[in-house]
């Protein structure tokens, strides 16, 4: 297979790199600190595991909804900022601001109280986490068109992007210190205000410090206005036609949405095995446990899974790395069974390298699959491109996955027989919750690799494209072949 040399003016430039970087890692430690704080529901609030599952999923729905119209506006913007730019800068404060105010919720409150509140809340959210979220996928998508930096770039986010689950699974263990807060709802209203702040910073970085590479070739946009709503409607329907019906797309959508379902449903469980399994229900000798194996598991993927998968990447291409990859995940995953062990606790750190190839690998390829994939609407459909729409179909894949995962992550608490309010929980339903640990991540790895198994478009498909385009727009493909 023939390789080739990225030109320098296809390299993003550093600067550029820890700015995007910046946006992901927001972008990922809202949904981490989120899955933390939620156990706060069950566990400090005494809510029932269904109603927080619905919590969680609920807005996720709404959410998922409005992606394709944000990606669409973003498509279609004009302003001497850019497309993405302007969205990425107030979606971010809108997001940040409305995290801070969502957990301050009060034990003495009735049940039915918080669960509204937290409700409303969190739609305002997910609508500031759309307008922030699905124009910072969409920038990603144009920074470059050569198709191994799209890997690199993507790779450079993701690990970046893994800080996020590296710090917050010690979220939990802060907000139930006494020396922090006198309970673990108190500790969740202070936390969740330095988590706000610090995601909003983060997430301004793109937007200050990015450049939308493509945005003076961009032509053939709607216009933007309540008199065009109906010209609007029309063209915003033909391009979610258009996107939905790429069959290259729809295959990563697939499996992104397999494997980031079988990932999300079990992610709580790991916490509540550590808890009631390895240390029967006590938390205070549980300890730090639990947020070192969330650490652990984030590191290995950012240092050792992510620039695996980009080299590999480069050199076997995506698709066969990205079936490697899960393949291995699985194998961690099945390590898991006898990882959970009480006489030895050392042991859950046995199966995090393998299994983190499972994540790592997805968000990594697939975000640089889905940019070489826009180059192939282009070639089809022409202008304008549509990174934007693509983006947000593709993550309202992965949103309507994580609703479905953690409505299901409830109902499976529900019917192995967690019981919330008990101090331990029986061995029966450890044991079902540790089959259902093992057997839900496998199950949606294997029909992932199904699903990708002819994709098609391959390194050379994907320049052959490019060199197409750039002969339409006027420009000038540099080769660079190395044989």
């Amino acid at each position: 297979m023939e390789k080739y040399k990225t030109d320098p003016k296809d390299v993003v430039p550093i600067v550029e790199k820890i700015a995007f970087g910046a946006g992901h890692l927001a972008n990922q430690l809202f949904p981490a600190a989120l899955g933390i704080f939620m156990i706060i529901l069950v566990l400090a609030l005494k809510m029932d595991p269904f109603l927080a599952g619905l919590l969680a999923a609920l807005p996720r729905l709404i959410d998922a909804l409005t992606d394709p119209i944000m990606g669409y506006i973003s498509d279609n913007t004009s302003s001497k900022w850019g497309r993405r730019k302007p969205y990425i800068f107030i979606g971010a404060i809108i997001t940040g601001i409305s995290f801070m105010v969502m957990w301050q919720l009060y034990p003495e409150n009735s049940q039915t109280y918080n669960f509204v509140f937290f409700l409303l809340m969190s739609i305002v959210f997910y609508f500031g986490y759309t307008i922030f979220a699905t124009p910072l996928i969409g920038l990603g998508y144009e920074m470059t068109p050569d198709y191994n930096e799209r890997t690199r770039l993507m790779g450079s986010s993701q690990l970046m992007g893994q800080i996020a689950w590296m710090i917050a699974p010690w979220f939990w263990y802060i907000i139930y210190l006494p020396s922090f807060a006198e309970s673990a709802p108190a500790g969740a209203r202070i936390l969740s205000i330095w988590v706000g702040a610090f995601c909003m910073i983060l997430g301004i970085m793109p937007a200050l410090f990015c450049k939308e590479k493509l945005q003076p070739n961009i032509k053939g946009q709607t216009k933007l206005s309540m008199k065009e709503f109906a010209g609007n409607m029309k063209e915003f329907i033909k391009g979610i036609k258009q996107t939905i019906s790429n069959k290259p797309f729809l295959k990563l959508c697939g499996a992104t949405f397999l494997i980031f379902n079988g990932f999300q449903t079990i992610a709580q469980f790991a916490f509540f095995i550590i808890i009631f399994y390895l240390f029967n229900g006590d938390s205070v000798m549980a300890g730090q446990w639990p947020a070192w194996f969330g650490t652990i598991s984030a590191m290995a993927t950012a240092f050792l899974v992510i620039p695996f998968i980009t080299y590999m990447a480069t050199k076997i291409g995506k698709k066969k790395a990205f079936i490697v990859a899960t393949l291995i995940s699985i194998v961690g995953y099945a390590l898991k069974w006898w990882g959970f062990d009480p006489g030895n606790p050392w042991l859950m750190f046995l199966p995090i390298p393998l299994m983190s190839f499972g994540i790592g690998g997805l968000f990594t390829l697939m975000m640089s699959m889905t940019a070489d994939v826009c180059d192939l609407d282009e070639l089809n459909n022409g202008l304008p491109r549509r990174e934007g729409t693509f983006g947000a179909v593709y993550w309202w894949m992965v949103k309507l996955g994580t609703a479905v995962a953690l409505l299901t992550s409830g109902a499976v608490l529900k019917w192995v027989g967690f019981d919330e309010n008990a101090v331990s929980q029986t061995a029966e339903t450890m044991t079902n919750l540790r089959i259902a640990d093992i057997l839900i991540p496998i199950s949606t790895a294997i029909m992932a690799i199904l699903v990708m198994w002819n994709y098609d478009v391959t390194e050379e498909k994907s320049r052959e494209i490019r060199s197409i385009l750039e002969s339409r727009r006027g420009e000038f493909l540099p080769q660079n072949k190395i044989k």
